[in-house]
């Protein structure tokens, strides 16, 4: 009885896995005949699971799903994983999900083996959470209105926010959500405005029912790149685009997405756009290019490079230095 149980949950680990198996190839790895495979598989239906069949040369088992959530096997690597993923989002930015990601973590920490929890405690207690302002949440029903709505190709329709405080109607074709930092943001293309736009998912009110089915287009590059540049963008209180004497290719190695974009002049001149929440840091930004640049504005700016172009030269006199000898 032993021996039958532990083949089950071997064949049950074997099934899991997302792909189709043969009769053969499960006999293999278990080292039985087809015929008892046969007999296990009926063992696993009787037991919930969905175990799908298809006939045929090609044909083989796969677990599909059921009407009801039938017990998992994890390894230890994807406990871990889940088990940290649950407490995570019980401290989360999703709004009514905390309640049942403790609920679910109970339930697997009760069954955990001893060396997997001492594992998800270390975890929890060694690593810590900077500490920043509270960012927005949003809750589990308009995130999963909208990723369906991105995997069914229907048009969204929804009430937004501007970073300005205007509100208005957006119709789009959504495509990909992206969580960066404590946001959700939405990228989609605007059929009104025939381009594409990265939304931030709190300032949206979807319209239910959502709209007609859509012919996919071809995502742009580096989506989450994308949304890192709008993000940031949106959050800056001085922009500066600054002529940088070198060729765009070296400076774009140098800078992440979230700093700015780089257009291309010539071969050896580009165009920085880029900008931060306070002068001192654009001018950090802009010191550690370690390429030479040209700034005509804002004026602010211009000012403030000046004035530390002054300290440091005082800095470095030759008054400055300590008498020797």
């Amino acid at each position: 009885m032993l021996e039958t149980s532990a083949r089950l949950l071997r064949l049950l680990s074997l099934l899991q896995t997302p792909r189709e198996w043969t009769g053969a190839e499960l006999a293999g790895r278990l080292d039985v005949s087809t015929r008892t495979v046969r007999n296990d598989i009926d063992r696993l239906r009787n037991l919930g699971y969905p175990v799908h069949a298809t006939r045929g040369s090609a044909g083989g088992y796969r677990l599909g799903a059921g009407a009801a959530l039938p017990p998992l096997l994890l390894d230890d690597e994807e406990a871990v994983a889940v088990a940290i993923g649950l407490r995570t989002a019980a401290g989360g930015t999703i709004v009514g999900v905390e309640e049942t990601s403790l609920r679910a973590l109970a339930k697997l920490e009760q069954v955990l083996p001893s060396r997997l929890r001492h594992r998800v405690n270390a975890l929890q207690k060694y690593s810590v959470r900077a500490q920043t302002e509270d960012g927005p949440r949003v809750s589990a029903e308009t995130l999963t209105a909208i990723a369906a709505a991105c995997r069914d190709h229907e048009r969204l329709r929804f009430d937004y926010q501007t970073h300005g405080g205007d509100r208005t109607r957006r119709n789009v074709e959504p495509y990909r959500m992206v969580n960066w930092g404590r946001r959700w943001y939405l990228v989609a293309w605007d059929v009104d405005r025939d381009d594409w736009r990265t939304f931030r998912v709190d300032r949206m009110e979807p319209k239910i029912p959502t709209g007609p089915r859509f012919t996919p287009r071809p995502l742009p590059d580096e989506v989450t790149d994308r949304v890192m540049r709008g993000a940031s963008a949106a959050a800056w209180r001085y922009r500066a685009k600054v002529t940088v004497h070198a060729p765009a290719e070296a400076v774009t190695e140098r800078i992440n997405p979230a700093v700015g974009t780089v257009q291309v002049v010539d071969e050896q001149t580009c165009v920085l756009d880029t900008g931060a929440d306070s002068l001192e840091t654009l001018a950090v930004y802009l010191g550690m290019l370690g390429m030479d640049f040209t700034v005509t504005e804002p004026d602010e700016l211009v000012d403030h490079l000046r004035s530390l172009a002054d300290r440091y030269r005082k800095a470095t006199s030759e008054c400055a230095r300590p008498p020797t000898g």
